[in-house]
């Protein structure tokens, strides 16, 4: 994988252009050791933009090491129903094969983004 790939995958994704990616990940990609598909990985990510519009990804560090790439985040969002901004981390790694990513493994953390958003309102 060059490093110019990666940086072409997170621009599609930071433009949400999620339609683009089986430019970039396989169609039987795996998630954190388990078989996903583009098609549930497309729509996870949906699911994040459906809750946070204007969901951003800012890549703080790329390495590349042959068909291997890890990547540290910070990631920006405003949630859709409270309008509250939100900050995390995120760490993901990458492995590709046929020139496409065929695995990830992806730690965000949910905890953080729970914290900010605030404790849920009552019935």
């Amino acid at each position: 994988m060059s490093r110019e790939f990666y940086l072409r995958y997170m621009a599609a994704c930071n433009a949400h252009d999620f339609d683009a990616l089986d430019r970039f990940v396989d169609a039987d990609v795996h998630v954190n050791d388990e078989w996903q598909g583009l098609t549930a990985y497309v729509a996870g990510l949906r699911e994040v933009v459906r809750e946070f519009p204007d969901y951003h990804w800012d890549l703080r560090d790329l390495f590349v090491d042959g068909d291997r790439v890890a990547a540290r985040f910070a990631d920006t969002g405003t949630h859709a129903a409270t309008g509250r901004k939100v900050q995390t981390r995120e760490f993901a790694f990458y492995r590709l094969a046929g020139g496409l990513i065929r695995e990830v493994w992806v730690a965000a953390d949910h905890d953080e983004i729970r914290r900010q958003l605030g404790p849920a309102p009552a019935p």
